[in-house]
């Protein structure tokens, strides 16, 4: 039950909820509470004259209300509730307890106050025009309506669970007449509403003359009766005198009829009110059952760090022994190197008791929030009351499913080995005793004994991919000292392939270009210094990006050729045709990618392909034996490789019109598309990569590039054409 009264306390005042109020962002507050940091909002129409007449908000000038604007549901991001319109969060003071508030509005002079309106005995005072108020949870400000307070809904179900937590957690009462030391409190008079002890009742309540009639009870029966008065039903914010007694689905909340027939529900899904608390119930227990799960695997696993750190004592004392035991064999020339050999055991120890405690920490804080969290829930379960229950089940359900989705197998797998990954080697000759350690030497060769660096550790954290490249970053384990000269990363082939060497130098990071698409590669690193080579590290798996985005190249270009729009746009100065290649090269994979043509004049012939890296730049593609393309005018295209033309096909291209180009590695085929229609049959099969995306143009033609787009929908990867026939 303690680690539920986190569950009961205000926000802004820190203790038990008292008449709490339940705000649009289902977050709770002490009704007292909200009229405390309720803050005043100049008139919307006359800002300036509201500021200088020295109106309340002129004390809160920091919140520069008057710039503050107000959204609609769509616009906020937080949507309106009952009336009340969300506007962005302002800023706000802490408390000494460190909750956000308002501070306590400052007294205006006499001069600048309002007059005072004549209240009733036990009335509240009206709420100003215009009030706004602030979540001091999740910091959202929203401006009150003519309602003001009484448009938020009471949360009764919260206010039966702080009665029943305090009557269980009531401690020994103590007498309210003691001047010094208050006594327990052995008696309460029902009339008077006092407790007293033994001593103050016979001083100052004789049971005679008019208190001989006061009936006077035990202390407990007293304070439970204090708080025996029946909750009032519940009635709805907007009708005060109508019960609710139905559910808007599409609001989320309880409603009456009057609601149904007048207000802005009438045309809303509305379900019986028993039939959704029995059902919200349902969803609340279920996800509690997840949740409970989750509490319990916790408390497994805080068991099993708990042994993890008596293992990790018992391993430490064992490898001390042996430690000791293998130096002492040794002699006087080890006892100089066993000190040095404990520190560094010790350290280990010490490093991995405190990597395992503090996850210890961490996931006893997580299970104490989680169990709050559960008796909580468990409580509000209890409820009778349909519609109190729906106010607040949506919240808890929502909390619920986060909490759990917090722990993750990550956090329950523990982040520390109990065992300790130091070897001591005794086996070389004496003269070898001083340049002895945990696999750490400088580098060199002693008594024939060659020490190598450690393997590396490949940081995942900082390895990835992007398009058809990958970057590696690693580094040596913390406690190894072993001189580095360098390091070796191999890559195998993105096909389960031998491995090959593609990095060898000093540095820890490493970006590799030009790998294959839609690929996954193996990758490795090893250290190595004058004595050879360390061992591999872990071996990592890489996943290059299915779908391509590239550019035009202009380093590969031809002079002649322009570009523009980030190298996305290309045009000709002359009015010879000149080849400008795509920047990604493909051999493996389905890509398809498409050109928009911007400009057309003169009707010009423009080839679109693919082609080796080194085809010729000043011709037409497809003149030589290195490019694949479709050239095309404005009636016509045909095929071409090799100044081979075939497969002349009717429909020509204008301004606005887009060429698509599908290449096919898994059957070796290029297929090409104007304006979402393939041009033609199957353009050419056999293709072996790598090639490059290619066009060629004139001054006549401009073009733009549009890549990482999806295979078109009429093409399955691994038919030789779109009507079926196998590749």
């Amino acid at each position: 039950m303690d680690e539920m009264e986190e569950e009961l306390k205000c926000p802004v005042c820190g203790s038990f909820f008292r008449e709490p109020i339940i705000l649009p962002c289902t977050h709770n507050i002490c009704l007292a509470c909200a009229r405390n940091i309720l803050v005043q909002t100049p008139d919307a129409e006359s800002p300036q004259s509201s500021r200088a007449s020295g109106s309340g908000v002129s004390d809160y000038d920091y919140l520069d209300l008057d710039k503050m604007s107000l959204y609609s549901e769509a616009d906020s991001g937080y949507g309106s509730y009952g009336g009340f319109v969300s506007a962005p969060t302002t800023p706000c003071q802490k408390s000494p307890n460190g909750v956000r508030v308002f501070p306590p509005t400052v007294p205006q002079p006499p001069a600048t106050q309002h007059h005072l309106l004549q209240l009733q005995p036990g009335s509240l005072p009206p709420i100003p025009r215009n009030s706004c108020i602030t979540c001091p949870q999740c910091h959202r400000s929203l401006i009150l309506d003519e309602r003001g307070l009484r448009g938020f809904a009471k949360n009764r179900v919260l206010e039966g669970v702080v009665d029943r937590y305090q009557q269980s957690k009531a401690a020994a009462l103590k007498c309210q007449l003691c001047e010094k030391s208050p006594k327990e409190a052995t008696v309460m008079c029902e009339q008077c509403d006092v407790f007293y002890c033994d001593a103050c009742r016979l001083r100052c309540h004789p049971p005679r003359g008019p208190l001989a009639k006061h009936r006077l009870v035990p202390p407990a029966q007293g304070r439970i009766s204090r708080r025996a008065s029946p909750r009032k039903t519940s009635t709805c914010t907007e009708h005060e005198l109508e019960n609710m007694s139905m559910y808007c689905v599409q609001c989320k909340m309880p409603v009456c009829y009057q609601c149904l027939e007048e207000g802005k529900h009438g045309t809303h899904e509305v379900k019986a009110l028993g039939a959704m608390w029995k059902l919200h119930k349902g969803q609340l227990s279920q996800a509690l059952t997840g949740l409970s799960d989750r509490a319990s695997e916790a408390k497994e696993f805080l068991v099993q760090l708990k042994n993890m750190v008596q293992h990790i004592q018992e391993n430490g004392v064992e490898f001390e022994a042996c430690l000791v035991a293998q130096c002492d064999a040794l002699i006087d020339a080890l006892n100089r190197r066993k000190a040095q050999l404990l520190s560094r055991v010790n350290k280990e120890h010490e490093y991995k008791l405190k990597v395992v405690r503090d996850q210890i920490s961490h996931c006893t804080v997580k299970l104490r929030q989680t169990t709050g969290l559960m008796e909580y829930c468990l409580e509000v379960i209890k409820e009778n009351d349909p519609s109190g229950f729906l106010q607040i089940s949506d919240a808890l359900i929502r909390r619920v499913h986060v909490t759990e989705g917090q722990w993750g197998k990550g956090t329950l797998t523990p982040r520390m080995s109990s065992d300790f990954d130091l070897t001591l080697d005794s086996g070389p000759l004496l003269q070898t005793i001083h340049q002895l350690d945990f696999v750490q030497m400088k580098g060199e060769t002693h008594a024939g004994v060659c020490v190598v660096p450690a393997p590396p550790m490949l940081q995942l954290e900082e390895c990835c991919t992007q398009n058809n490249s990958a970057t590696l970053s690693w580094k040596q384990p913390p406690l190894s000292t072993i001189a580095v000269e360098g390091y070796i990363l191999e890559l195998d082939d993105g096909n389960g392939g031998q491995f090959r060497e593609v990095y060898v130098g000093n540095e820890t990071i490493c970006t590799v270009d030009g790998l294959h698409y839609h690929s996954t590669y193996k990758s490795r690193v090893k250290a190595f210094n004058a004595s050879g080579l360390g061992q591999y590290s872990k071996t990592l798996l890489l996943q290059t990006s299915e779908i391509a985005w590239f550019t035009f190249d202009p380093a590969s270009a031809h002079p002649d050729i322009l570009f523009s729009n980030d190298n996305l746009t290309v045009t000709c100065n002359s009015y010879d045709d000149r080849v400008v290649l795509g920047g990604s090269a493909f051999s493996r994979g389905v890509h398809y990618w498409e050109m928009t043509v911007d400009r057309y004049d003169n009707h010009p012939d423009p080839a679109f392909g693919v082609a080796r890296g080194d085809v010729l730049k000043d011709v037409m593609l497809g003149k030589d034996d290195k490019a694949w393309a479709m050239y095309v005018d404005n009636n016509r295209s045909w095929f071409m490789h090799n100044n081979s033309h075939t497969n002349r096909t009717d429909g020509g291209i204008a301004k606005g019109a887009t060429i698509g180009v599908l290449l096919d590695f898994t059957c070796g085929l290029l297929i090409f598309l104007i304006n979402d229609e393939q041009q033609g049959p199957v353009a050419f099969e056999g293709l072996e990569g790598p090639y490059y995306p290619a066009i060629s143009l004139n001054r006549n033609v401009q073009v733009t590039l549009h890549t990482g787009l999806p295979i078109p929908d009429f093409y399955t990867p691994g038919e030789a054409d779109p009507n079926g026939s196998e590749c």
